[in-house]
């Protein structure tokens, strides 16, 4: 096993072990109306079943989205920023930070300093710090970049590589160039439709982005990032994992690792749902009494 699938594998194990409860308080909280999804535009709302049904009991003012279009650039910001605080406390497991999510589909554009903002709250959130132990420990069991030595040492310094590529990638990738590219560096989240459309959505978003004109274009910011921050670990990696190879080699890993990413952010609610509404039935059926077949006495 691999340390860039061991994190996930251990996520999804961890859903069908223990009993969760899903963080999807800030997805209903920010819900809105709106049409189906479309590939070749910018995500419009989507929602899962739940939320449909609530969309259907509570539907909002017909002239929301006019109104949106009338925001003054100040109260956009407003708009963005509530969102944004929502979005920090998104969680999968209660664990794992998914402050990147629009579970809705749709979000106001956030500003470079709220980019910057969401970069910092996810890069020191504690899982990182633990990820990165992780990945040290099992670089170390293979020995990986055997330059590093084994020993406490040896450790320290991949746990330091581990933390600085994740650092690295994830500043360049989802706040410089975003900033700079106006490109918007969250996962909008489809949310429904067949699972292989949604599962090539998902993949796709590691090629393209969401502008923040809401339109779509090449994910410029993401695969430069990692490029960026493949060449960056130059500095810290053995002179044996240096060069343009090896640079490459780490690049394309961070972006298959965010590949994955997305696809956990994609269907991570629909799993909890699944567990939940399991959970929901068998309680029902244990509350209720066996029944035993009556028969007539005999004359």
């Amino acid at each position: 096993m691999s340390k860039q699938t061991a994190p996930f594998l251990a996520i999804l194990a961890f859903f069908a072990s223990i009993n969760l409860t899903a963080p999807l308080a800030a997805q209903q909280l920010v819900a809105a109306n709106s049409d189906s999804v479309t590939l070749p535009d910018a995500p419009t709302p989507a929602y899962s079943s739940s939320l449909q049904t609530q969309q259907q009991t509570t539907p909002a003012p017909p002239q929301q989205a006019t109104d949106d279009q009338n925001l003054t650039p100040e109260q956009r910001r407003a708009q963005a920023a509530k969102e944004l605080k929502l979005e920090e406390t998104q969680r999968m497991a209660g664990i794992v930070p998914n402050f990147n999510t629009v579970n809705n589909g749709k979000a106001q554009s956030i500003t470079p300093g709220q980019k910057f903002q969401l970069f910092f709250k996810g890069a020191f959130d504690p899982y990182q710090f633990a990820l990165a132990g992780l990945d040290a420990g099992i670089g170390q069991a293979e020995n990986e970049n055997p330059g590093y030595n084994q020993g406490l040492k040896g450790f320290g310094r991949r746990y330091g590589a581990n933390f600085g590529d994740n650092f690295d990638g994830n500043f360049w990738g989802n706040a410089v160039l975003p900033s700079l590219l106006h490109q918007d560096p969250r996962y909008f989240r489809l949310g429904h439709g067949p699972i292989l459309h949604r599962a090539l959505y998902s993949i796709s978003t590691s090629l393209r982005t969401r502008g923040d004109d809401g339109k779509w274009q090449p994910a410029y910011s993401n695969l430069l990032g990692n490029l960026i921050g493949g060449s960056v670990s130059n500095l810290y990696y053995p002179d044996s994992d240096r060069g343009l190879y090896p640079t490459l080699r780490r690049s394309l890993s961070v972006t298959y690792q965010g590949t994955l990413g997305g696809l956990l952010q994609e269907f991570y609610p629909d799993a909890i749902e699944k567990y939940k509404n399991h959970r929901a039935r068998k309680a029902a059926a244990a509350a209720t009494p066996a029944t035993t077949p009556t028969t007539s006495p005999q004359p």
